[in-house]
């Protein structure tokens, strides 16, 4: 008897340009979920960026050591044989897959996946009319495409569908422009449940988060306004958090010079450099269950302009069955809130959120946990993607 053989996604991914826990993770959940869907699944970096985060030297090979480092990751996740790191930054070696399988391999797929727009398409991506444009952070390119930016429209347009993590897009408060010709689909971030599992001993004191704090980069402007891409400015708006309630608060951060620090924990706050977290993938996972849950802030271009943006971290946090209070972008006019997941606009809506979650702890985490199975799980999400992708 033969078998059929399964329908193959290839995902254009960048892990090896930010090689962290967050950003490893989230690749990871759709990989692993699209496998456990029943596809056969590659993974490719073709992003011609120079891995520069794996060099020590000048002369260091960063393309084999990119690899080295893929090799390692994608065989625990059961990706052995099923990967490339094309070096288009540099001689053009694939490791890996040999090209010629990885070009068969674009060839055969039902559906290639440009993750977060990291990948420049080639025509061996879009030969075959099954590129997909898949956005994780919103505004940038929509004000590019408004403006009529003509990079913008020329990277857009080999792709046939166009999926984006802004939940608010339609609704009459979302300002965000959307673009002509360009019709959006809004999807989540997907989690593999069962690769976040929650200590049954409960969360460990603190609300915490993990992130950068100055990134003072991709300001964009719209309609005569600045709008930030560093998420230091909401942070900053709250920056009494601590002193107004006894709940600790620590952030795990990257991206921040030593007065940042001590201004941060002036006002009370904990603070811990990230890469001791981001630079192992279990210590990540680890960080995040043994939290009491995590408090974040969004950046100013999502609150302001109600893009609906919500992170693959604080998924990740509900799965593992930790409340979240994050800033609102818009994001509750698709998610329930109230009680494992809190928008909060004001330190006062956050208060009112601790003492929520800390008068009933063990409910806040069941909510939390029902919210990421219900509406994040990989088997809720990327059944409707593939679907409206047209597969």
């Amino acid at each position: 008897m033969t078998v059929p053989r399964k329908e193959r996604i290839v995902f254009l991914g960048m892990i090896t340009k930010i090689p962290v826990g967050g950003a490893v993770w989230g690749m990871m959940q759709y990989l692993v979920g699209l496998e456990r869907l029943g596809y056969e699944v590659y993974y490719v970096e073709a992003h011609a960026r120079t891995p520069s985060m794996f060099m020590v030297n000048d002369d260091d090979d960063s393309s084999a050591l990119a690899a080295a480092y893929l090799g390692t990751l994608m065989e625990r996740f059961g990706f052995r044989d099923r990967w490339a790191f094309h070096a288009l930054h540099d001689d053009g070696r694939c490791y890996g897959m040999t090209e010629s399988q990885l070009r068969e391999a674009y060839r055969s797929a039902a559906l290639i996946i440009n993750y977060h727009g990291g990948t420049m398409p080639l025509p061996e991506h879009y030969e075959t009319n099954r590129l997909i444009y898949l956005e994780t952070d919103p505004v940038e390119l929509e004000i590019e495409l408004h403006n009529h930016d003509e990079a913008a429209i020329a990277f857009l347009a080999p792709h046939r569908a166009f999926f984006t993590w802004a939940q608010n897009y339609g609704h009459p408060d979302c300002r965000v422009p959307l673009p002509d010709g360009f019709s959006f689909h809004t999807t989540l971030p997907p989690i593999v449940p069962d690769l976040w599992v929650p200590s049954e001993n409960g969360g460990g004191e603190p609300f915490t988060t993990i992130g950068n704090w100055r990134q003072p980069w991709r300001e964009v402007v719209f309609e005569g306004e600045v709008y930030h891409w560093s998420k230091h400015h909401e942070f900053l708006k709250v920056i009494d958090l601590p002193r107004r309630t006894p709940q600790p608060f620590e952030l795990a951060l990257g991206s921040y010079e030593p007065e940042d620090r001590r201004l941060l924990e002036e006002h009370g706050w904990r603070v811990r450099d990230s890469l001791s977290i981001s630079t192992d993938l279990d210590a990540y996972r680890d960080y995040v269950c043994r939290s009491r849950g995590e408090f974040t802030v969004a950046k100013d271009q999502n609150v302001r302009l109600r893009s609906g943006w919500f992170s693959e971290r604080s998924a990740q946090y509900l799965a593992a069955g930790r409340p979240v209070i994050t800033q609102e972008t818009g994001f509750s006019n698709s998610l329930p809130t109230g009680e494992g997941l809190f928008g909060f606009s004001t330190t006062e809506d956050i208060l009112a959120a601790v003492d929520a979650i800390n008068s009933d702890y063990p409910r806040a985490c069941r909510a939390a946990r029902e919210i990421a199975r219900e509406h994040f799980s990989y088997d809720v999400v990327l059944p409707r993607l593939l679907d409206q992708a047209g597969l």
